[in-house]
């Protein structure tokens, strides 16, 4: 009994991004995006909102998932070095700056339709939720390392 009572704790103590972080996430753009493919570091200027433009001078629309997004972590953590609540520091400073974070979208859904939808806009998504209405131009692997070649992903049905 006491076994079981310890695996429940360590269960609830690991954070929700443990088990299901093995899942690619996709970097996103409209499907017709041509410019420049950035890397992880210009993500991280994006992201921050110190980059705000591509190439052509469209405003850059960065949109991130919730912070409890299994996605969002790997990416903030990877990306951004830090996780999502860590950020709110960053944020409170930038505000006072006239900057505000990028929008919050509430799912992998909501994303790929804001993606899609919205010029000059890049997101991220779990690989398996990527289809025809964005182009992925990254990819984060569970280990946060980045790279331009799609991954093999193996997506069950939902």
């Amino acid at each position: 009994m006491r076994i079981l009572f310890l695996l429940v704790v360590v269960a609830l103590l690991l954070p929700p991004f443990a088990v299901a972080a093995e899942e690619p996430v996709a970097v996103i753009v409209p499907r017709d995006f041509a410019g420049r493919v950035p890397n992880a570091q210009n993500l991280a200027l994006i992201f921050k909102r110190k980059k705000l433009t591509w190439d052509d001078g469209t405003r850059i629309q960065p949109v991130n998932l919730p912070a409890d997004h299994a996605a969002r972590r790997l990416f903030s953590q990877r990306i951004l070095k830090s996780a999502p609540e860590a950020q709110t520091q960053y944020w409170n400073e930038m505000y006072f700056q006239g900057i505000y974070p990028p929008h919050v979208v509430a799912s992998p859904e909501a994303m790929l339709r804001y993606v899609a939808d919205t010029a000059g806009a890049i997101g991220y998504i779990p690989a398996c939720k990527l289809d025809a209405r964005v182009k992925a131009v990254l990819w984060l692997d569970a280990n946060g390392t980045a790279s331009a070649t799609a991954p093999v992903v193996e997506c069950g049905r939902e």
